[in-house]
């Protein structure tokens, strides 16, 4: 992948979030230092380092795809009230996601995994009973 001003102002973006932002999101933070770059740069510019493996695309519970820098496998959690998404602080078993033909994947090659944990983050659990 080659590098660009408007990628590298992207993955500062993107470092900058803890919550996983939608592409409008990042577009909208984005033109505060590129003001002439289209929405569709945006995009495209996403898809590109997600399929390169520099950013992981989140595409979680029919909702829009959201974003995020950290490309290690982890797991996420998703608050069904307000649709927040965060990082879960689980390790999990590098031969989940080795890519290895192990026994347990009964000849299978696995190229990626999801896990993603659904409910009330704190936020809305607190406000839940109102």
């Amino acid at each position: 992948m080659r590098k660009t001003k408007q990628r590298e102002v992207i993955l500062r973006v993107l470092g900058e979030h803890i919550d996983h932002p939608s592409a409008d999101t990042i577009y909208e933070e984005v033109r505060k230092f590129l003001p002439r770059i289209s929405l569709g740069t945006v995009y495209r510019n996403l898809d590109i380092m997600s399929e390169s493996g520099t950013i992981m695309k989140l595409e979680t519970g029919g909702s829009i795809k959201r974003f995020d820098p950290v490309t290690v496998p982890h797991p996420h959690f998703r608050c069904v009230k307000c649709g927040a998404i965060e990082d879960l602080p689980f390790e999990l078993n590098e031969s989940l996601f080795s890519g290895s033909t192990d026994d347990w994947a009964h000849g299978r090659t696995i190229q990626n995994l999801n896990i993603e944990y659904s409910g009330l983050c704190i936020n809305c659990n607190g406000s839940s009973s109102s």
